[in-house]
């Protein structure tokens, strides 16, 4: 039996999500309604919990499923406005698929996680402040959507956002995007990043997960904002400021960072055949970009040690900072075989490019301006004529010797920072210089549950 059901003969649209004409909108007052409502939901239906706080003292359970055009949704029914309390929160059973859990304030001890044999879950625009220890949101299932959430306020060690997996392998294609990320102030020395994707005993496993567009502010509980530990993944126009916490490929192969926006942060990256192009990254203490250390020439794949960076290039990036603003941790085993070009690198003093001796890596096209380069070849000490624009992002202006001026074959590095495409010979740096760039470090109206 259904609880209050209201069946709808047009469209309810809320913040942009529409209820099917055929669906059934369950609206409950408490969580014991609540899970009956949830028990007996079929492919379509919405169930809305009315605005309040709610004490658990047991898991809210989620075992039926929706279908790929008709999603079983759970809702807050005013975005932000049901809190759930407690010991634990919503639980996902195994086997579940094609449900949206929305808008929620989750405040609750335990974590909240999606197992192995789940699939193709929604979790959209709820706020997750968590009381419990470990990881706060664990992805164990494929085709995991996490968009527009705020993820707040930690100081104990553990993770905002775990993408896990089965025991032999890696949760697969999950999608992170329009989060935000804010204040985690672990003091410890690891294990407080915000987002952590895959482990290290999983690095050669393909997760080929996307994280996009998403903004981390005082992401303070590890010098890894978004630590990448699988392989294939792509990690595109994010948003980094005041925070210690970089983008860091620290196991596995072949993933794509491209596009963010970084300040007083950085990328680093260990492993092999990673592309770092298109981005902006301005920190006034240097190493913007780092080649990191090699303890082994190439990790096995249950490994925890620091992989060497082989066949890495670093293409198309405007890099601002002071000096080795594009840095070498060292090791034993030094970078090798790895490609630096088509950079602006600006900094006060040299070297600004300051790689481990017994590197092996080629450089081409740079522009190197505002100390010693550091490097023998492949750059140019000319003035770049940047200019910073209101948002904070550093652009050619008109007759800069950058434009036009790139070499060697990089189609993949066809968009620039503004996501336009780059036209005939490439212009040096992160920045096209055509017009209509109108690109804009992402605010927190950009981003969490009251987003577009």
């Amino acid at each position: 039996m259904r609880l209050v059901p209201l069946l709808v003969a047009t469209a309810v649209v809320c913040l942009g999500t529409a209820v099917p004409a055929h669906a059934a909108v369950t609206r409950v007052t408490g969580l014991a309604a609540l899970q009956k409502a949830l028990d007996s939901a079929a492919p379509g239906d919405r169930i809305e919990l009315a605005d309040g706080s709610y004490s658990t003292s047991g898991p809210i359970t989620i075992r039926r499923s929706g279908t790929s055009g008709a999603p079983v949704t759970v809702t807050a029914q005013n975005v932000g406005k049901a809190e759930i309390r407690g010991t634990t929160g919503f639980s996902f059973a195994g086997g579940v698929h094609d449900v949206v859990l929305r808008g929620f304030s989750l405040a609750h001890g335990g974590s909240l996680s999606v197992p192995e044999s789940a699939h193709h879950i929604r979790l959209t625009r709820n706020t997750v402040q968590l009381t419990g220890a470990g990881n706060w949101v664990v992805v164990n299932g494929d085709d995991v959507e996490v968009d527009r959430n705020t993820f707040r306020n930690r100081s104990s060690e553990g993770v905002f956002l775990q993408i896990s997996g089965p025991s032999d392998n890696v949760a697969k294609r999950s999608r992170i995007h329009r989060n935000f990320f804010y204040n985690h102030t672990f003091a410890g020395s690891n294990g407080g990043e915000s987002i952590r994707l895959g482990y290290s005993h999983k690095q050669s496993y393909s997760a080929n997960a996307v994280v996009e567009y998403n903004l981390f502010e005082k992401a303070d509980g590890d010098s890894e904002a978004i630590s990448v530990k699988s392989s294939d993944n792509t990690v595109r126009y994010n948003t980094i400021r005041d925070s210690r916490g970089y983008i860091v490929l620290r196991h596995g192969h072949r993933s794509l960072v491209e596009g963010n926006v970084l300040f007083g942060s950085g990328i680093r990256f260990h492993g092999n055949d990673h592309r770092v192009v298109n981005n902006h990254v301005a920190n006034s203490g240097g190493r913007a970009i780092v080649f990191g250390s090699g303890s082994e020439a190439d990790s096995g794949p249950t490994s925890t040690l620091h992989d060497r960076p082989d066949r890495v290039t670093v293409a198309f990036n405007t890099l601002i900072g002071s000096s080795a603003v594009i840095d070498s941790d060292g090791g034993t085993y030094k970078p090798k075989d790895c490609v630096v070009a088509n950079n602006i690198v600006r900094g006060t003093s040299g070297p600004l490019i300051s790689m481990a001796s017994g590197s092996v890596v080629r450089y081409e096209g740079n522009i190197a301006r505002g100390g010693s380069a550091g490097i023998p070849n492949g750059y140019r000490d000319v003035d770049p004529k940047l200019v910073q624009d209101g948002g904070g992002l550093w652009r050619l202006s008109a007759g800069s010797p950058a434009v036009d001026a790139a070499v060697g074959g990089y189609s993949y590095a066809g968009t620039d920072f503004d996501l336009q495409t780059r036209v005939g010979t490439f212009d040096v740096g992160a920045d096209e210089l055509v017009s209509g760039g109108s690109r804009k470090p992402l605010s927190r109206t950009d981003v969490g549950p009251g987003s577009a």
